[in-house]
């Protein structure tokens, strides 16, 4: 996780001096932009520092030594769910939801719902029928 954290420190250093002359071409006065750099930053800071601190306490990955072998990083790599359909759902509900918002408000409540189903349906469809464990 080396590489990581240092690409997403390395984002502090290029943010910072973008959001400064961001800032002073529009005489800091364009508040949106200029807040969303800084948070940019914090976020770019937060990121590389997690990963800084995981990598220390897990230990070097196949991936960050260089004379790793390819059969090192074999085996599981997480669990997915290859018949699921609740992320398709899900990403229907929130492209609604953002239909709701430059459309009419009213979508979004039919959004917000049609999201929590779901979220609910994703979260518990091993607790249920025949995947259940």
């Amino acid at each position: 996780m080396k590489i990581e954290s240092w690409l997403f420190s390395g984002g502090v250093i290029f943010f910072t001096p973008v959001a400064l002359v961001y800032g002073y071409m529009t005489n800091w006065s364009e508040w949106v932009g200029i807040v969303g750099l800084f948070l940019l930053i914090g976020l770019s800071l937060m990121i590389g520092w997690y990963l800084r601190t995981t990598a220390k306490r897990v230990g070097a990955r196949p991936e960050d030594r260089l004379d790793a072998e390819i059969h090192e990083g074999a085996g599981e790599q997480g669990h997915f769910s290859p018949w699921s359909w609740w992320p398709l759902m899900l990403g229907a509900g929130a492209a609604t939801g953002f239909l709701g918002i430059a459309v009419g408000f009213w979508i979004t409540y039919v959004a917000l719902g049609l999201t929590l189903v779901a979220l609910i349906g994703w979260v518990y469809e091993y607790s249920r029928g025949d995947h259940a464990h």
